[in-house]
Order: C-alpha cells, then structure tokens, then sequence
C-alpha cells in the first residue's frame, strides 16, 4: 500500500515537472522566434563542409566573414531568407520538443487517472511513440536543410547538401512506444473479453 502512495506521489511528480518543462521549451520557442524576427545583427553558421580547405580560397559572398578552423561563416547584413534559415536551424528542435513533453505529461495524467494498463494510457503511449518516430527525422531535416542553406547562401558550392541533423535514435525509441502501445491495448482488449466471460 505505501509503495503504490510512494509509485503515485512519483509519477504525480514526474507529471508536473514534465508539464513544466513543455511550457518551458514552448516559451524558450517563442521568445527564440521573436528575438530573431526583431533581431538586425549577424547570422552565423557552422558547418564542416569545407574542413580541410584553406579559407582563403572559400568563395565566400559580400558581406561574409570566415572563422579559422571551425568554418564559421557569418553574414553581417543577412537577408529575410537567411534570418528565416537561422531560425529553422533552431526551433524546430524546442517544438518537438515541448510536443512530445507535453504528450508524455499527458500520458502520465492518463496512468494517474485511469491506471497503467487501460486503453487511454496505450493511446496516448501510440501517439507519444509516433509523434517521436516521425517528429525526430522531420525536425532533423528541417535543421539540416535551413544549416545547409544558409551555408550555401553565403559560401555557394556544389555539393554541400542538406544533412539530417540531431539523435536520430529516438526514431527507435518512438517506434518502441508504438509497438509498447500497441501490445497494451491488446492486452486491455483481452483482460475485458476475459472478464466479459467470467
């Protein structure tokens, strides 16, 4: 009995942290969005495409100056097209993640609520594991693509392509939640016949 006060006071806790933590990354998104738009300095890029040439003969545009070793290119006077790349090289990662915190706040809500094992918690534990498994390659494309960009924006050369940025492991890890789900809401569906016969 006080291991189950001790297991709900837990994931009680977990949930509000959680929650606290989706509202954080929502707010670090807007707050990061509106300081770009309104932002008129630099935008810089890092990239590691030209590693081993020397930057002299980078045939950087007007207005770019290049870092030594890191090849950091920075744009002083960046178009709307760049800010905008910046930008997408930042927020889609704080988007997906204040989603998929807030559906994992919602999934613990749901256990708290209703129990570990019901057809809700497997629902909202499948949408979790999707919204991971698509979300991770999406955002890491979109950073990839806007880095990739705005590079090419500012240093042209063929063949520096857009790149999948960021843990693309979590892709196994969303897929885990949709196969875990899925074999819960089985089991719900067989605990209920179950106890329809009886």
């Amino acid at each position: 009995m006080g291991g189950c006060a001790v297991n709900t006071r837990l994931t009680r806790t977990l949930s509000s942290v959680t929650f606290a933590m989706a509202v954080l990354c929502g707010l670090v998104f807007l707050g990061t969005g509106l300081s770009h738009m309104l932002d008129d300095g630099a935008v810089c890029v890092k990239t590691s495409f030209w590693a081993n040439a020397s930057l002299g003969k980078l045939p950087i545009g007007e207005g770019v100056e290049a870092g030594s070793s890191t090849t950091r290119l920075c744009q002083n006077d960046p178009s709307v097209g760049q800010r905008a790349a910046d930008l997408g090289g930042e927020l889609p990662w704080l988007l997906f993640g204040a989603l998929a915190l807030l559906l994992f706040s919602r999934l613990l809500d749901a256990v708290l609520a209703k129990g570990p094992f019901t057809d809700v918690v497997a629902r909202r534990l499948s949408v979790l594991g999707w919204v991971v498994a698509v979300g991770t390659p999406l955002a890491g494309l979109v950073v990839g693509w806007s880095k990739s960009w705005l590079a090419g924006s500012m240093a042209p050369v063929i063949g520096s392509g857009p790149e999948v940025a960021g843990p693309q492991a979590l892709i196994l890890a969303g897929l885990a939640a949709v196969i875990m789900g899925k074999i819960m809401r089985e089991g719900v569906r067989m605990r209920e016949d179950l106890e329809g016969t009886i």
